[in-house]
């Protein structure tokens, strides 16, 4: 028993009542609740962002693409709109952001303490990327004023900015600048920006099921694109529609009546156009001048009516020949200097941004029969030299005829005007594949060539600007002329960072004469009378050349005029064959239509060089005869080929 100073039992402590404890204990906690806060904002607070800069726009410079006449083509980077007023959007519009990405924005003071413990609870326990439990608030306290870094310092401060955001605007403003300054994605910024990107209309008139698919995008623009990934985004925004039922935004009629309404998404803005053209250069840009600091315009080579007569010859030519198999299409038009007028990568750059004019390689069949009969002109034939079309085995390989036929002695120039298989391969196994590679890169093919015996045939791949380029010394007089289309780069304020008239060096000649006459003299044969009869062009001088591989997997035609060429490819993506579709056929129909479009806005011109008057028939061969026993022909014009013995022009796969 306890004794006290004088003896006695010492008095017990008075115990608290629980309202009393509560308050003791509320008191503790709020005081070092207190000191906890003012410790948080003095560690944290000490480096904010300035505040005052809160409408400043930060973006990313934009390139402002422009023909040659100064049409504006594109615009890449950051695309701003005026702000939207919320009060001008249907309900459902900001109901869509609220519902999937903050349920709570409502009822807060800027941050979810329940979201920020799952979320922390979630990175305690889980490797890779870091779950944020941000608020509307917080993450446009996070897109005005922080970085993206993922780090507790900057979650930190992200909370403090939020609080004071909540403090100075209203939720409606907080809303406001949310969706106003929020990246959707593919240089977009803002609900506005991005309702007339992906669905060439104002915000206002954003239906119910383009909200969800908007919102959708928050919890990540690319991965939720609805240009790059239709299936995610397709089933991210039925998880925001289920969102607005579940929180009573909309009804269950309406989120199924959206189901029922298709949403059309543009793969680019409605006022652009040669897309995959302006893909083709704007990695360009930054290889010549960098990353942009400041807005800047490209001045291209694109001539923009002759463009959209380009887009509007393939969209027609795959359509009208989608039944033999056509899906895909490519078209490079080029001066006679090199400048691509006009550059057609597909049948639809909404339906596939992937570029046929330059990044696929297909092979070029008997459009690359031109660089054997060069070489050979160039060591010594002529077009009227007479040959023997008959069988021919070079090792073990044996090239056929299309039609298993022969037409026994030929020129030379009927042999490429008909596109005489075995004539080509013996002819360049005569004057050597090595030298008729060296031919083609000569004169612009970039691509690897093999050189088997089959090069002669065209089993090399290659692009349509290859193509284009390869042929353009036919068409101006001889001289290289590599394609290119940037023509200057300067900044919005005017100042010059890349001129191309600068760098520009001397044309080189890669054909020399009598070869380019001879040459020319038998590819305009191939047009009047030969493969290509429906590459016509009434009133111009047209030359040029079919091409159809095995299989009838790629098509071409590469025909010119003076001081303009252009190249069609026709086929499938993934290389699997097409109904008999011939070089004379789609892809000479494709440039038809667009070279009738194109030649009067061009003021096109013969072939220049004229017509060399070859030796006589009966002279005799520099080099030899190209097969043995081959006999000297009456003097007279060319051979024809022997009625009944080869199908007509637009029936042969050259």
């Amino acid at each position: 028993m306890a004794n006290g100073p004088f003896g006695g039992n010492k008095p017990a402590k008075p115990q608290r009542t629980p309202l009393q404890a509560l308050i003791y204990w509320g008191t503790v906690v709020g005081v070092w609740g207190l000191i906890f806060c003012v410790a948080f904002f003095a560690v944290f607070a000490s480096d904010l962002p300035d505040t005052s800069k809160l409408y400043d726009v930060k973006r990313q410079p934009s390139i402002n693409y422009l023909d040659r006449s100064g049409a504006l083509l594109a615009v890449r980077g950051s695309q701003y709109a005026p702000p939207v007023d919320i009060d001008a959007l249907p309900k459902y519009v900001p109901a869509a952001f609220v519902a999937i990405e903050d349920r709570q924005f409502y009822h807060h003071f800027g941050f979810n303490p329940w979201g920020i413990m799952r979320s922390l609870a979630w990175n305690a326990t889980h490797d890779g990327p870091q779950r944020g439990g941000s608020t509307i608030t917080q993450q446009l306290a996070r897109n005005l004023f922080l970085s993206p870094a993922q780090n507790y310092r900057r979650k930190a401060q992200e909370l403090i900015l939020a609080i004071w955001l909540e403090m100075k605007f209203s939720k409606k403003q907080i809303l406001a600048l949310y969706m106003n300054r929020v990246y959707f994605g593919a240089g977009a910024y803002g609900i506005e920006a991005a309702s007339q990107r992906y669905f060439n209309k104002p915000a206002k008139d954003l239906t119910l099921g383009e909200a969800a698919l908007l919102a959708g995008m928050m919890k990540g623009p690319a991965r939720y694109s609805p240009v790059a990934a239709k299936d995610r985004a397709a089933r991210r925004a039925t998880i925001v529609l289920d969102e607005m039922v579940r929180i009573k935004a909309i009804t269950p009629e309406e989120r199924d009546e959206a189901f029922k309404t298709p949403v059309q998404v543009s793969a680019t803005l409605a006022n652009q156009r040669a897309q995959y053209f302006t893909d083709y250069i704007d990695a360009q840009v930054r290889s010549l001048v960098g990353e942009p600091t400041e807005d800047l315009v490209v001045e291209t080579t694109l001539d923009l009516p002759i463009q959209v007569a380009a887009e509007r010859a393939v969209k027609l030519g795959v359509d009208g020949h989608a039944a033999q198999g056509v899906q895909q299409a490519a078209l490079v038009s080029i001066d006679g200097e090199g400048r691509i007028r006009a550059y057609v990568g597909g049948a639809d750059y909404a339906e596939s941004q992937f570029d046929r004019a330059t990044t696929a390689r297909r092979q070029a069949g008997s459009a690359f029969k031109p660089f054997v009969y060069l070489t050979a002109m160039e060591a010594g034939r002529t077009p009227n030299v007479m040959v023997v079309d008959e069988p021919v085995k070079i090792g073990n390989w044996e090239p056929k005829n299309y039609t298993g036929k022969y037409l026994g002695q030929i020129t030379l120039q009927t042999a490429l005007a008909q596109s005489i298989n075995t004539v080509a391969a013996r002819l360049a196994n005569e004057v050597g594949t090595a030298n008729v590679a060296n031919t083609a890169k000569r004169l612009g093919i970039t691509s690897k060539i093999q050189l088997d015996p089959s090069m002669a045939l065209g089993a090399v791949e290659v692009s349509p600007m290859e193509m284009a380029q390869a042929y353009a010394p036919f068409s101006n007089g001889g001289f290289l002329a590599k394609g290119y289309g940037i023509e200057r780069i300067r900044t919005a304020s005017g100042k010059v960072l890349y001129d191309h008239g600068v760098e520009k060096q001397a044309r080189s000649a890669v054909i020399g004469s009598p070869a380019l006459q001879y040459m020319n003299q038998m590819m305009r044969q191939v047009v009047a009378a030969g493969t290509g009869t429906r590459a016509k062009v009434a009133g111009y001088d047209i030359a040029g050349k079919t091409g159809t591989t095995s299989d009838y997997k790629d098509a071409w035609f590469v025909g010119y005029t003076g001081g303009f060429v252009t190249a069609v490819w026709t086929g499938k993506d993934d290389a699997t064959p097409m109904k008999r579709v011939t070089g004379g056929g789609a892809p000479a129909e494709i440039w038809r239509t667009f070279m009738s479009a194109a030649l009067p806005r061009l003021k096109a011109t013969p072939i220049p060089g004229g017509v060399i008057e070859p030796p006589p028939i009966d002279a005799p061969d520099p080099i030899g005869d190209l097969l043995p026993g081959a006999t000297p022909a009456p003097a007279g014009p060319a051979a024809e080929t022997p009625a009944g013995t080869a199908p007509p022009p637009d029936q042969l796969p050259y």
